[in-house]
């Protein structure tokens, strides 16, 4: 396993976002283990958060500068976290992030932040995709800006999971919508990781349990 993959697994399990047990997902999924950036509380955490992600994206786009979108409301730390940790690399993005709720006084409207405008395009950046439900609220929301495309989404952890289709949630997105989406690292990263340690025993049958019911075959 490459290193930064390790390290990034470990620090999910010291932040407390990646936990094991018996969870239901926004799918609707009882599933064996739980991946919630909600569980990022201090500074540190999610300044390292940002980092991670900063480099999954200048690794895969480059010094290309989009507009971060930050989904309400786990994606607005890891927007804004991220953002920071590009400008310190020397490629300063702007983003936004949504309201649950559109806004009817002041400024109005749905969107915080810096509105992209015809032509310029948007990375999303979540904490994780099971089914695909969250990415497809979020380009139902972006859908109302006109001329803006989304040119990839960013997501610490690919579930390898059946979306909709027997194809995995992420490649789903990827064949609607006609962007990459990229992660940090996948599950089958964690049970590398987790098979280390004969301690882990019961939560890697488990989970792959879970993945030869919810599996993707692609």
């Amino acid at each position: 396993m490459e290193s930064y993959k390790r390290e990034f697994i470990e620090f999910l399990k010291g932040a407390g976002v990646l936990k094991f047990g018996d969870f239901t997902a926004k799918s609707g999924r009882k599933i064996p283990y739980f991946i919630n950036a909600g569980d990022i509380k201090t500074g540190d955490q999610i300044a390292k958060l940002g980092e991670f992600y900063a480099k999954a994206y200048l690794e895969k786009v480059g010094n290309k500068k989009t507009v971060l979108y930050g989904p309400a409301y786990k994606g607005i730390s890891i927007a804004v976290s991220s953002s920071i940790a590009l400008s310190k690399n020397g490629l300063d993005v702007p983003f936004f992030f949504n309201r649950k709720e559109a806004k009817d006084h002041g400024e109005g409207g749905i969107f915080v932040g810096y509105v992209p405008k015809a032509g310029e395009e948007v990375v999303i950046v979540e904490d994780v995709i099971t089914a695909g439900t969250a990415i497809r609220e979020s380009m139902a929301n972006l859908s109302s800006l006109e001329g803006v495309k989304v040119a990839a989404t960013f997501v610490m952890v690919d579930r390898k999971e059946k979306g909709q289709t027997e194809l995995s949630a992420m490649a789903e997105i990827e064949k609607e919508f006609g962007f990459p989406v990229y992660s940090v690292v996948d599950v089958y990263d964690i049970i590398e990781y987790l098979e280390e340690d004969p301690a882990n025993e019961e939560n890697v049958t488990r989970i792959k349990n879970y993945l030869a019911i919810n599996g993707a075959k692609a």
